[in-house]
């Protein structure tokens, strides 16, 4: 079922994201009034086709679902010779060099206009996600040198409003690229202060890491529940319940899950005495976890304890919602952040600041799509917004095959008053294919890599 979940969630994403980048190229198109003769949402043999509308565009599916095009008549395309006297004008070849650019330019603004479409709802909806409070750092890490303590909530990084977790780690990355503090103004208790926390130490290719984590920054401990408790169960046997929160196990006060089930596995047989808050009553349990082999390749062989419940925290969260002017005003700078920043990653794996094992292909993008499925509608309409951004960036990039490699032709045509030569455009057109291939080639390796890892 999770197979067929993570296919279908992968190609509803790249129908859609394809199918909104190529209406860009054709809505445009017919409005200069060039004669579209095909538009298909991906490569290869048809798999469905019809005829729409005077000019019987012919709309296909076709059976690589990995991109697709808008065939337009061209005099240079030899499946539009010969050419009908009056549809000439009509021919692409045939516009100024203002229409060919907007025709060309419209495929990825229709991918920007879709991901700031995607982020209004979600600002407008509302989402709920874990409040930006941190818990106590570790004595040697940035975070503790900038003087942050358990229970510390961040209001603003970089002069900016911060209002959840995710936006933190959004905002963090431009100071761990950059190697410089990030200035945080938190409110503690009702004070407000703000502290600078340097990234400057952390090891090369952090980014590609788990980097809040590395400067120190975690997110803050919560209520410890039972979420599930198993039949025939040492916790059933104990009398846990599903929703009980769990405030101390031996005497030890609890904010995380984790920290109650490393008690549980140190209690192999052994009573184990648990604090309780069920409803409005606190009650004391005694368990005695079953005694099972450790599965940890770091201690296999030893006896822990296990009590057959599912262990979970409730951090605290916030409800961000923005209305009206606001929410579009946010969705179209999230656009335009996440655009840059996806173009300085590239930029940094061109430069070798950043690893290309960071360049994803269809498996990894399929993985992703199904994983935020799962999570819920809020984390998949986030990341189509996320891959509609990549998708209009990566077809802006000055690479001849590729939208941008077409518009720095024109660019050149405009500044030399004639197109180039047929001769230059077949060989940089061969290029851009060749270093297409590379990137395609690489993004399958790092995606057979990451399989074969996990």
């Amino acid at each position: 079922m999770t197979f067929i979940q993570t296919l279908f969630s992968f190609l509803v994403a790249l129908t859609l994201l394809i199918f909104v980048h190529e209406l860009g190229h054709y809505l445009v198109a017919r409005w200069c009034g060039v004669k579209v003769l095909r538009f298909s949402i991906g490569f290869g043999r048809p798999l469905i086709s019809w005829h729409v509308g005077a000019d019987r565009t012919e709309w296909v599916v076709a059976a690589i679902p990995l991109g697709g095009y808008v065939r337009m008549l061209d005099e240079r395309e030899p499946s539009s010779l010969p050419i009908p006297e009056q549809d000439l004008p009509r021919a692409f070849s045939r516009q100024s060099l203002a229409r060919r650019s907007a025709i060309v330019a419209a495929g990825p603004i229709a991918n920007f206009l879709l991901a700031i479409a995607l982020y209004l709802s979600l600002n407008l909806i509302g989402v709920i996600e874990p409040a930006a409070v941190v818990g106590q750092p570790p004595a040697a890490s940035a975070a503790a040198s900038a003087g942050l303590v358990d229970g510390d909530r961040i209001v603003t990084i970089d002069g900016r409003e911060l209002r959840s977790w995710n936006e933190l780690r959004l905002r963090m990355i431009d100071p761990v690229i950059e190697r410089r503090a990030a200035q945080l103004e938190i409110d503690r208790g009702g004070a407000r202060r703000t502290v600078a926390v340097h990234t400057a130490a952390l090891p090369p290719g952090e980014i590609e890491r788990d980097f809040l984590r590395s400067l120190g920054l975690e997110l803050a401990g919560g209520r410890v529940l039972v979420a599930s408790v198993l039949p025939e169960s040492a916790a059933l046997r104990a009398g846990l319940r599903s929703g009980d929160e769990v405030v101390a196990a031996a005497g030890t006060g609890l904010t995380r899950a984790s920290e109650l089930i490393e008690i549980i596995r140190a209690h192999p047989a052994k009573p184990l005495v648990l604090d309780i808050r069920r409803g409005s009553d606190d009650l004391r349990i005694e368990v005695i976890p079953d005694a099972k082999a450790s599965e940890r390749a770091e201690d296999a062989g030893r006896m822990i304890g296990r009590i057959g419940a599912s262990i979970s925290h409730r951090v605290e969260t916030v409800e961000v919602r923005y209305g009206g002017l606001e929410a579009l005003a946010r969705a179209t700078r999230q656009t335009w952040d996440m655009s840059v920043f996806s173009l300085r990653m590239l930029g940094k794996m061109f430069t070798g600041e950043l690893s290309w094992r960071n360049l994803s292909g269809p498996v990894s993008i399929a993985d992703y799509a199904g994983q935020s499925a799962r999570v819920g509608w809020f984390a998949y309409v986030s990341f189509l917004a996320l891959i509609s951004i990549s998708l209009g960036v990566l077809n802006l990039l000055p690479i001849p095959v590729l939208d941008g490699g077409h518009l720095v032709y024109y660019a050149l045509e405009a500044l030399r008053g004639r197109p180039l030569s047929e001769r230059v455009v077949e060989l940089t057109q061969k290029a851009g294919l060749a270093m297409i291939a590379a990137m395609m080639v690489l993004a399958l390796f790092n995606d057979l890599t990451r399989l074969i890892g996990s």
